[in-house]
């Protein structure tokens, strides 16, 4: 039974990366919420195996380079062909974006040498939502660094008790626990050595799932940059039971609050929800804004909108007598 749920929560994270068919800071300490220990690290070397034979693109490497900015400022990416994570330098210390795998987090440090900076100067991580693809090398990055953790309240549980929320107990869906040391509400900035982010809660693909922007400055121009968390359905269930309780309404709320935005730049944590591969090769053939397109964004939510009311009328028709 187990390994019939790995191999289709494999496809259908494989699917969420694809086209659909038709195609001012708050105090450091505010919010913290006490918890206890963590618990241990339960994710094995056999399903982490598992997870790379079935999706190979997650750890094909690709070089670190910057998406946007100059003078070293800006927003680099130091993800792999199928998991995006992202770097923000600052004169203070740095800022992570998602750890990608339980095993990546020394990967994403080595991304961020070959840029030419200390990973141990990281001073913040943040995450886009507690699933094991996106927070499981963020126990890593922080034990090697000391960052402060910076998530959202929804996902707190998951992250720091190192589960998928709504299964707790599949053991293929573990990730390391990771302590959070500073809840970010709805609309909340993070501030730091002269960058600042802006948090929004998107939740449905999680809980607490949260998209960040925040301001790029290129060719004396200010363009908005948005990592996206995550709008698809992907291994959740929608209904009897639902992954967690609220978890359409949650859906719909994201897709009626971000239906109208329009950033300047695109990015998320799967790089094909942004068209990462085709971008990057016009931006080495000489166009530095080549990661510019306010309608990408537009058009990938109302095509992930249709696979939600899709996946949904699938979902119910199966359960309904």
């Amino acid at each position: 039974m187990l390994k019939n749920r790995f191999l289709a929560l494999s496809l259908l994270s494989l699917a969420a990366c694809t086209p659909g068919p038709d195609l001012a800071e708050s105090p450091k300490n505010a919010g913290i919420t006490k918890t206890e220990s963590l618990p241990e690290n339960r994710i094995s070397a056999e399903n982490l195996a598992k997870w790379r034979k079935g999706n190979p693109s997650w750890y094909a490497a690709v070089e670190p380079f910057q998406v946007i900015g100059e003078d070293g400022a800006g927003i680099y990416y130091v993800g792999t062909e199928g998991l995006g994570m992202f770097f923000i330098p600052t004169q203070d210390g740095h800022i992570v974006i998602d750890g990608g795998m339980p095993d990546q987090g020394p990967m994403v440090a080595d991304a961020i040498t070959q840029l030419g900076y200390d990973p141990k100067d990281i001073k913040i991580l943040l995450n886009s939502h507690a699933h094991l693809d996106h927070s499981g090398g963020l126990a890593d990055l922080k034990a090697m660094s000391g960052a402060d953790m910076i998530a959202s309240e929804g996902d707190r549980s998951a992250l720091e008790g190192g589960f998928y929320l709504g299964s707790e107990d599949e053991e293929f869906l573990f990730a390391p626990p990771v302590k959070v040391d500073r809840i970010i509400a709805d609309g909340e900035k993070v501030s730091h050595g002269g960058v600042t982010l802006t948090a929004y809660i998107t939740p449905g693909h999680s809980r607490g799932c949260t998209s960040w922007t925040m301001d790029v400055e290129q060719g004396g121009k200010s363009y908005e940059v948005l990592v996206f968390c995550s709008a698809t359905v992907a291994a959740n269930r929608l209904v009897n039971p639902p992954q967690y309780e609220g978890i359409v309404e949650d859906y719909r709320s994201t897709f009626d609050k971000t239906r109208d935005w329009t950033p300047d730049v695109f990015l998320a944590n799967h790089p094909g929800f942004f068209g990462l591969m085709k971008k990057r090769e016009r931006q080495r053939a000489g166009d530095p804004l080549a990661f510019v397109d306010d309608q990408a964004f537009g058009k990938f939510i109302t095509r992930v909108e249709g696979w939600f009311i899709d996946a949904l009328q699938k979902q119910s028709a199966a359960t309904t007598p």
